[in-house]
């Protein structure tokens, strides 16, 4: 059987929300030339990859923490699936913006959350890790307690995993970088020559020259 993060991945690389171009990098928002590309908002769209996500972040959510009061999305990539997830749980939902509206009330979190709750925060994907952990400081100053994090996604980038573990974050994810890699080349998705540059990338995103 399967295992559930080389299960996502295989749904993940089957419907295009990940993408692999070694020998066509993408170029991401922050300049940075990368072989893969993540959008998990097209997951949405697919009634059977939707639902074995919500399961599996529920899953995660009842076997790692307890005690939960509240589940937070991280907008915007991670509202739909955060409320799908406080839905299946019975939980109350909030999400969090990347930025205070600029307008009204100028909500930095969108909902209720009580001073003292105990609060897991789903997320999308985990690139470095910067917007997600601002996530999880404007639920802490919200006199909240941040039980952890549950992402669907990791590129498992070295300078993420050390945020996290600076923030005292505890992070889970249903499907990683490596998954990927593993799931892709069982399947013929990319060639054999390709895993080496998949994974040297990985190890220094901002430098790395897909010429060399």
């Amino acid at each position: 059987m399967k295992s559930l993060d080389r299960l996502v991945a295989e749904k993940l690389l089957a419907i295009k929300a990940v993408k692999l171009q070694p020998e066509n990098p993408f170029t991401w928002a922050s300049g940075w030339k990368s072989p893969i590309y993540c959008d998990n908002r097209k997951t949405l769209s697919y009634p059977d990859v939707r639902t074995l996500i919500k399961n599996g972040i529920c899953s995660t959510i009842q076997e790692k923490f307890e005690n939960i009061d509240a589940i937070a999305g991280v907008a915007t990539g991670a509202i739909a699936q955060g409320a799908l997830v406080a839905d299946a749980l019975g939980l109350p939902f909030v999400y969090v913006r990347s930025s205070p509206k600029d307008h009204g009330l100028e909500n930095l979190i969108e909902g209720d959350l009580r001073p003292g709750q105990r609060v897991v925060v789903v997320e999308d994907l985990i690139s470095t890790g910067g917007s997600s952990l601002k996530a999880v400081e404007a639920i802490r100053k919200d006199g909240c307690e941040v039980a952890g994090m549950v992402a669907i996604f990791s590129y498992l980038l070295p300078v993420a995993q050390k945020k996290f573990e600076e923030a005292n974050v505890k992070l889970y994810t249903l499907s990683n970088y490596e998954a990927v890699i593993e799931e892709a080349a069982t399947t013929n998705y990319i060639q054999e020559n390709d895993i080496e540059t998949l994974k040297e990338w990985r190890k220094d995103p901002a430098s790395w020259n897909p010429k060399k």
